[in-house]
């Protein structure tokens, strides 16, 4: 299994924040099918301030392009990600329309 990390930020107001985490208590089934159709074997976000932080598990068949790929073609995700777009901003450095950024591993205790 590989892992992935990922970096996004929410707009700095508690009560989009407080609603954005009780999106995340009630994920729509359509949602996690989509996410572990793609390959992604576990997945966790955590929130530090306005910074979330998700770390994914992957299986050999998951790619960002297919996942994003199918991700295009899902009414449901589309809906989804729009909604969570009113409480998500891009990373200062992030390409243009880009949410979550794969953060680069500096250390790692093994």
């Amino acid at each position: 299994m590989t892992r992935y990390c990922l970096a996004l930020d929410l707009y700095e107001d508690p009560q989009l924040i407080k609603e954005y985490e009780m999106w995340h208590q009630q994920v729509w089934p359509e949602i996690i099918d989509s996410i572990r159709s793609s390959g992604i074997e576990e997945m966790q976000i955590y929130r530090a301030g306005n910074r979330l932080f998700m770390i994914m598990e992957v299986n050999d068949q998951f790619s960002f392009e297919q996942k994003a790929n199918s991700d295009k073609t899902n009414e449901k995700v589309q809906e989804w990600e729009k909604m969570m777009w009113q409480f998500q901003k891009s990373l200062p450095f992030a390409k243009p329309g880009e949410k979550w950024v794969l953060m680069n591993e500096i250390f790692s205790l093994k």
